[in-house]
């Protein structure tokens, strides 16, 4: 199965991401997309797959949305977009995409739902939080 990844490696989430795809033995593609950047029509594309709008897939902390004026309820989609693409960081994430959809992975075990195989449990976050027990299920 091909996975790709929409990565920012100074998120511990998309870090946490990133090691359980790998630990379920997948090498995913891996777009570190504060380097490439966002086109409008890749945005659509993704928030249509993964069922999300510019307005929810916004990242609203550590990010200069407050300061660009996008969290009014007034900002439109179009607005949000060119944004998006003028500042990458703004885009929340990791987004993942495989053979079985698309999804913003927050939190980081909503990558499971993605893949066809999971790490062998027992498998923690980096944060020690177990995500799949022993006998392989999820916690």
């Amino acid at each position: 199965m091909t996975i790709v990844i929409h990565h920012n490696p100074d998120c511990g989430t998309s870090r946490n991401v990133l090691a359980i795809i790998e630990a379920a033995g997948y090498t995913p593609t891996v777009i570190d997309y504060l380097k490439t950047g966002w086109t409008v029509p890749q945005l659509l594309g993704l928030f249509a797959a993964a069922d999300l709008t510019p307005r929810a897939a916004l990242r609203t902390t550590k990010s200069p949305a407050t300061e660009l004026g996008l969290l009014d309820a007034q900002v439109s989609d179009e607005t949000l977009l060119a944004a998006m693409v003028a500042h990458p960081i703004l885009v929340n994430r990791p987004i993942v995409c495989s053979a079985k959809g698309v999804r913003l992975c927050r939190p980081s075990e909503t990558v499971l739902c993605l893949l066809d195989t999971w790490p062998r449990g027992p498998f923690r976050n980096s944060n020690g939080s177990l995500l799949i027990d022993a006998e392989g299920r999820r916690v």
